[in-house]
């Protein structure tokens, strides 16, 4: 019989932490806590304008920290940074669509 390239689950578990009953606890708390401030800020009005966005902002990217180090496990890789150079370049695109987005609805206003 030919032995294919395959890992098995248990080579997998072996080589690689998936984290821990303690880890994906703190995780889901933090998640809980970054989704429930802003929906408390912006329900009760607690904050206007420019602050509120900022707050808000504030937490998404706090949100997505949190999804990347605890549920992603980011900080545990052992092999090269692949995964993180990819994670880099997507979110400068995603930066550039978002702000090129942004600057369109703001500055494209026609004048009657």
């Amino acid at each position: 019989m030919a032995q294919t390239n395959q890992a098995t689950h248990a080579d997998h578990a072996e080589s690689e932490s998936h984290g821990s009953f303690r880890s994906y606890t703190l995780g889901f708390l933090f998640s809980l806590l970054l989704t429930v401030i802003p929906i408390a800020i912006v329900l009760n009005g607690w904050l206007e304008g420019t602050a509120n966005a900022l707050t808000l902002m504030a937490a998404a990217i706090l949100q997505f920290i949190v999804q990347l180090l605890f549920f992603m496990h980011l900080r545990e890789e052992r092999k090269p940074r692949y995964n993180l150079i990819t994670l880099l370049l997507g979110l400068v695109i995603l930066l550039v669509i978002v702000a090129g987005s942004m600057w369109i609805m703001m500055y494209n206003t026609v004048a009657v």
